[in-house]
């Protein structure tokens, strides 16, 4: 699939990605305590995504990721949110990027990313860190397919396909993006050499070899430490851009919902990933501006 952002990957250049948006609204102030995470503030302060996204872009982010990961028809309908609203809402989370983007005014180009979540994510239960969740691949196709339409009929540069826990939900993800004409990427959350689920690496990455949709494959939201063989597998496996965004290291504790320990986020191990193949470069969680802008400058050094 052609498109300008695939043809910025394809000429070699790294991209910076931003880094966490929920820890950097939140230290702007706001709580994100409740089941729609970042995305009710989609509907309630709206103005204080678009200042999160800049923050990034001003940290050196080329690419801003959309507030939309937990943004389903499901989880609005919990909140009373019919469809049509939770439409206009997941449309607002391109807009928004997109007016962060314009008031950046860099003179490099910059990018939106549309989020889309796994379902453990509209579950709001911690289950996109397990996958299997009892679901067909049909059923869990019909659940992305709607959302996947509206974003991508917002026009964003790239799909986030993202924190996909295993290759059950990849495949579903896969299907459901044939033919929407926005080029995605797909990346797993992983723990060491397997998914969250269990499988090998070598086959999660092997499914999504062929999909011609899927222009970048990854990992995010998992550690540092592995980040590095994740990307010499995807790069081997797939001959496609890799994507990288991993937490900051630290341990999230579901029960305290709190943070444990200390990052291990070393901006320096940038470099390693590059040369692996790495071609998309951020953070997840508990990655604020200054990481990011540490990335920036370890990516643009030979």
């Amino acid at each position: 699939m052609t498109s300008d952002f695939a043809d910025a990957l394809a000429s070699g250049r790294p991209l910076v990605l931003d880094g966490g948006l929920s820890n950097q609204l939140e230290s702007a102030g706001h709580d994100l305590s409740d089941g729609l995470w970042s995305a009710r503030l989609l509907a309630e302060e709206p103005g204080a995504i678009a200042e999160a996204h800049l923050a990034y872009f001003e940290a050196g982010a080329d690419v801003a990721i959309t507030s939309s990961y937990q943004a389903t028809f499901e989880g609005f309908a919990r909140r009373g949110i019919g469809r049509e609203r939770a439409a206009e809402l997941l449309t607002l989370s391109v807009e928004l990027a997109r007016d962060a983007a314009r008031r950046a005014g860099a003179a490099r180009p910059l990018w939106v990313a549309a989020s889309a979540g796994p379902y453990g994510a509209m579950l709001a239960d911690g289950s996109e860190y397990r996958g299997r969740y009892g679901l067909g691949a049909g059923e869990l196709e019909r659940f992305h397919r709607p959302r996947l339409e509206v974003l991508a009929a917002a026009r964003p540069d790239v799909l986030a396909l993202e924190t996909v826990p295993d290759t059950d939900e990849a495949a579903a993800l896969l299907r459901a993006v044939r033919g929407l004409g926005v080029p995605a990427w797909l990346s797993y959350t992983v723990a060491g050499d397997r998914t969250r689920a269990g499988q090998p690496l070598e086959e999660a990455f092997a499914l999504v070899a062929e999909a011609e949709e899927v222009i970048a494959v990854g990992v995010n939201c998992c550690a540092p430490e592995d980040v590095a063989g994740a990307v010499e597998t995807a790069a081997r496996v797939t001959g496609k851009p890799v994507v990288v965004y991993p937490n900051s290291g630290e341990a999230w504790d579901a029960q305290a919902r709190a943070w444990r320990g200390s990052s291990s986020f070393a901006p320096e191990r940038v470099r390693d990933w590059r040369a692996a193949g790495a071609r998309l470069v951020g953070g997840c969680c508990r990655v604020g501006p200054d990481t990011i802008t540490s990335i920036a400058s370890a990516l643009s050094s030979p």
